[in-house]
């Protein structure tokens, strides 16, 4: 059974995701993974093939011994694994609670690696790994802490990754958009956020889109946006004090 393997489905760039996907490729089964089963139920109804809807919190780690005993008793391989879970506060570090930055972990990182880890075995010559980083990855981010650096932890083990898998022929590929307006924003932003400025917006639909593309052409990262590049470019070539110093200023912090 072919499969494809989607995680933070229930929304934004991972349901966009499996949009794309599904309208590109054909599967035996598509495994769409989230908390809210309501709206994968949703979702499969847009979908060309048959979903298997998996209503999963994968900062539980029983949550991912289900999804791997799954794996085990179908017989499945997984063609494309896309780990889109994930979320972030935008807030001074000690104003959030110590717990959610532990559930951050948990998703953002520990979720994701074992999510790989677990799939790999199922995978053969010609799947593809599709990573959900972030613009934060690559420079530290003030008010973004924790969540930057959960993403800089991505793109670094993806890239790698991507280069030991290079001799079975297995891809892994960062998607590292620029600010794009999705239900992540009802939870990063509060009130009282210390993050107000906001450049530009992408949508989820063309980071989908575009992830799809360099996945074929064969990068390790994807941006979306001429402006990201060149911003990513710059924070690779300025000292990360003055490229912290002109995010504050952006903010309004000196």
């Amino acid at each position: 059974m072919n499969i494809a393997v989607i995680t933070g489905a229930s929304s934004g760039i991972g349901w966009e995701f499996a949009k794309a996907l599904d309208r590109a490729e054909s599967f035996d089964e598509i495994w769409l993974i989230a908390r809210r089963q309501e709206r994968l139920e949703e979702l499969a109804k847009s979908l060309r093939s048959p979903a298997r809807i998996l209503a999963l919190d994968l900062g539980n780690r029983a949550s991912i011994e289900e999804y791997a005993s799954l794996l085990q008793s179908t017989g499945a391989r997984v063609a494309v694994l896309f780990n889109g879970s994930g979320f972030g506060k935008f807030k001074l570090f000690d104003q959030v609670p110590l717990s959610a930055y532990d559930d951050m972990i948990d998703l953002n990182i520990k979720a994701l690696v074992a999510m790989t880890y677990v799939t790999l075995p199922y995978m053969d010559r010609g799947s593809r790994i599709y990573q959900m980083g972030s613009l934060s990855a690559f420079q530290p981010v003030p008010y973004i802490n924790v969540y930057g650096a959960s993403k800089a932890f991505v793109l670094s083990f993806t890239r790698a990754l991507n280069a030991e898998l290079k001799p079975r022929g297995i891809r892994a590929m960062a998607v590292c958009p620029g600010w794009v307006k999705t239900e992540f924003f009802d939870h990063a932003v509060t009130d009282d956020t210390s993050v107000t400025y906001y450049n530009r917006y992408y949508l989820p639909q063309d980071v989908a889109a575009r992830a799809l593309r360099d996945m074929a052409k064969g990068k390790d990262v994807s941006i979306l946006g001429f402006p990201v590049r060149v911003q990513v470019f710059f924070t690779k070539l300025l000292p990360h004090r003055l490229v912290m110093a002109i995010w504050l200023r952006q903010q309004k912090h000196r």
